[in-house]
């Protein structure tokens, strides 16, 4: 079973994109199911998971009908309001879809870099937790003092950092990310998705090289247990290919990535992470 493990869809007449606008041309525009079959048959990509870009419970209802519609979607990672008085009721109901597998919320577009710690969303987290519930932290470095800070209040809990936490692989800049990832990784129920990293680089001219620390660093961190492929589509579309990630990611690893860690990468450990069924 092959799965790509972060991917978007969306509907801009849904009118929830915030961060969406004119000036994101390559982006705004309806991506869909049928838009990305193709560049999954070419890739031998099984299934996916499809990760929320709005931060509304109506999105989430759209993408589990979008996932109920469509077998290779294997899962859904949704946005619920951690800050409700509601949150463990709405938790509750919506956990009993089985294409439910995740939450997130958006952490990268908050103002407040310390949001995760809010007494509100810890014990949000606590209910996550005790639910043994997968958990996407969308983040910049500058986010990961605050996210260390949340796991030592909540204790062990299933999540993972999208997008290696964003980088400033376009500057070439590895401190303090390097250190913080490396701290992160010390949870040990935490995993790292090796996604989203050639949107951190030069859009125009980035190489595999350019990814090497970034990706080589994640690995060391969590090891081929821990680490889950994902193309970041239709996001990566402002840098590069569906072609060019899955490229520059082997390109990357190469020798590195024997048959048993590309299993795991592209496959065993989304199905591991988000409590997938094999089919």
């Amino acid at each position: 079973m092959r799965i790509d493990g972060h991917q978007h869809f969306w509907k801009l007449d849904r009118g929830d994109y915030r961060w969406m606008s004119p000036a994101l041309t390559t982006l705004y525009r309806d991506y869909l199911p049928a838009d990305l079959l193709p560049h999954l048959a070419k890739h031998g990509i099984d299934q996916t998971i499809v990760v929320q870009a709005a931060d509304t419970v109506e999105e989430t209802e759209f993408l589990l009908q979008l996932a109920a519609e469509n077998d290779y979607i294997a899962g859904v990672v949704g946005w619920l309001d951690l800050e409700s008085p509601d949150f463990a009721r709405q938790f509750d109901h919506f956990r009993r879809n089985p294409k439910f597998v995740g939450l997130r919320p958006m952490l990268q577009d908050l103002p407040d870099d310390a949001w995760i710690t809010r007494p509100t969303v810890l014990r949000s987290l606590r209910i996550i937790a005790e639910a043994d519930f997968p958990f996407d932290f969308l983040t910049h470095p500058r986010h990961l003092p605050h996210v260390l800070k949340a796991l030592d209040e909540v204790g062990p809990m299933r999540g993972v950092i999208d997008h290696i936490s964003k980088p400033e692989i376009k500057q070439h800049v590895l401190e303090p990310w390097k250190d913080l990832l490396n701290q992160v990784a010390q949870h040990e129920t935490i995993y790292c998705k090796l996604s989203g990293m050639i949107t951190e680089a030069d859009h125009d001219h980035w190489t595999a090289e350019d990814l090497r620390p970034y990706v080589n660093h994640a690995v060391d961190c969590f090891g081929w247990d821990r680490v889950i492929f994902g193309s970041d589509w239709p996001v990566c579309l402002l840098a590069g290919s569906y072609d060019q990630v899955v490229d520059g990611l082997r390109e990357v690893l190469g020798t590195r990535m024997d048959a048993a860690a590309e299993r795991k990468l592209f496959g065993l450990n989304a199905m591991t992470f988000y409590k997938l069924n094999p089919r």
